[in-house]
């Protein structure tokens, strides 16, 4: 069967870029396809990556499409890939213009969307004094009064989590807490305020939060808040192709970003659930190295 290249990867993240890298690198052809829709736009830096702490996303990425261009055998095209098919051997993807597009593997590497709260005011703040990571952005708020939305078990579990920033938290749940009484013992244990009232804005100047309001009880102070919403695929493309998912939503990989699909590769916030920048690109590294054995493999006499 005739390939338009060995690999093509579909996400144009720390993942997906860390994945072409190492295949040019191994004298692969790869082809990048990128939708440039990244979960970190919103945010002005990106952290936990050693040499690069404190580097705007964007930038990041920009670096390290410089750091692709000087080998030939990989492509970037931004486009977005809109299904996928396996061709036994081998992938078929199409892009959004109608074009297809043939490989021996495939990676996908286009990560997870948040479910962003949609509470006035919030997207004003998302970013600068609104995060979903405290290990990300936790540092920058440290020791600060800060608000935790959610409820059930993330809300208790990020709250808790929180304990390692500050001491002064508020668990603001939008309503019914969802919370058994061990929870809410555990809670108060270690100083956590629960509000269950509902959150009708928030107010901040300047990308800072000030100011949590409810629809019942007094306003409420606070500088940041870190919220636990859930997440969902950015791309149906894993679901399509059979993968099976874990608990958390995020496609269920084994050795190297291997998944259940032969020949089918996921790293990045897509997989598993410790959704950094360095785990994304270390993912997309090892990812890539698995392929270039597997076609090693297949190509010996």
């Amino acid at each position: 069967m005739s390939f338009d290249c060995d690999v093509t990867i579909v996400g144009g993240g720390p993942a997906g870029l860390s994945a072409a890298l190492i295949l040019a690198r191994a004298c692969r052809t790869a082809i990048v396809f990128d939708a440039e829709h990244p979960r970190n736009a919103v945010v002005r830096h990106l952290h936990g990556l050693l040499s690069r702490d404190g580097m705007p996303p964007l930038e990041l990425l920009r670096v390290a499409r410089e750091d692709l261009a000087r080998y030939q055998t990989v492509q970037i095209e931004h486009v977005e890939v809109t299904s996928a098919r396996c061709i036994n051997p081998g992938f078929e993807v199409t892009l959004a213009t109608g074009r297809t597009w043939r490989s021996r593997k495939l990676l996908i590497a286009t990560g997870v969307a948040d479910n962003v709260p949609d509470i006035p005011g919030l997207r004003d703040l998302y970013g600068t004094s609104v995060f979903h990571c405290p290990f990300c952005d936790g540092w920058e708020v440290r020791g600060q009064p800060i608000a935790v939305y959610g409820r059930g078990a993330s809300g208790h579990g990020l709250a808790l989590e929180m304990l390692g920033w500050t001491h002064d938290l508020v668990l603001c749940t939008d309503g019914p807490a969802d919370l058994d009484d061990s929870q809410r013992l555990d809670l108060a244990r270690n100083g956590i305020v629960i509000r269950e009232e509902r959150v009708v804005r928030l107010e901040g100047r300047k990308g800072v939060l000030e100011c949590v309001h409810f629809d019942a009880g007094g306003p409420l102070a606070r500088r940041a808040l870190f919220f636990t919403n859930g997440q969902h695929q950015a791309s149906s493309l894993a679901l399509n192709l059979g993968c099976a998912f874990n608990d958390k939503g995020t496609v269920h990989t084994g050795r190297h970003e291997s998944t259940t699909v032969s020949g089918l590769y996921v790293a990045g916030d897509a997989s598993r659930d410790v959704q950094w920048v360095v785990i994304a690109a270390a993912e997309g590294a090892e990812a890539a190295y698995a392929m270039t054995l597997d076609m090693l493999a297949e190509d010996r006499i």
